[in-house]
């Protein structure tokens, strides 16, 4: 089937996912790998790997990030400038402390996406925020429930939407 055929300039149209990282029961690694399948749009039909087709995710309370284990003990982060003797680590508790959670989060969701030239827009369409305040409460569309499975619309938009659709149908029988 062809790509013009049917509505494909909505599903090329990117939506905004609200995430609340402190109330969702899964560990760092679940919650990085559904939202790396977002912002690549592995959740749309129309998903091919050298398009950049995803959406943009609003990640909130990133401050209460859960994992399992010692992790956030005993996981180093590793950086180096390439010159001699200029290895550095970092355990992810320090890393909390002086960078947030929301850092943690965009490292584990960075090295989930593919390593090509989308990668870095796809990760700058991730907005993480320590709290729960943030500056894009009215572009958000879906809201991400616990576990991540259920999608609920938010119902002024959905009442925005329902208008919408019945002024088309007005157009379109007279």
């Amino acid at each position: 089937m062809s790509q013009t055929v049917g509505k494909t300039r909505l599903a090329y149209a990117r939506t905004w996912h609200l995430i609340d990282i402190g109330s969702d029961p899964r560990s760092l690694g679940r919650v990085a790998t559904s939202i790396a399948q977002i912002l690549m749009g592995k959740h749309k039909p129309i998903f091919d790997g050298s398009t950049d087709c995803g959406d943009y995710v609003v990640a909130i309370d990133c401050a209460n990030l859960h994992t399992t284990g010692k992790k956030r003990f005993q996981k180093k982060y590793y950086t180096h400038t390439t010159r001699p003797g200029s290895l550095k680590e970092i355990n992810m508790d320090r890393l909390i402390a002086k960078w947030g959670g929301g850092e943690v989060l965009r490292k584990a969701v960075s090295g989930m996406l593919p390593k090509n030239r989308l990668r870095k827009e796809r990760l700058a369409r991730l907005k993480t925020f320590e709290g729960t305040s943030h500056p894009y409460q009215e572009n958000l569309i879906k809201v991400r429930l616990a576990g991540g499975r259920s999608i609920v619309d938010i119902p002024e938009v959905r009442k925005t939407l329902a208008e919408a659709k019945g002024k088309g149908e007005a157009e379109a029988s007279s």
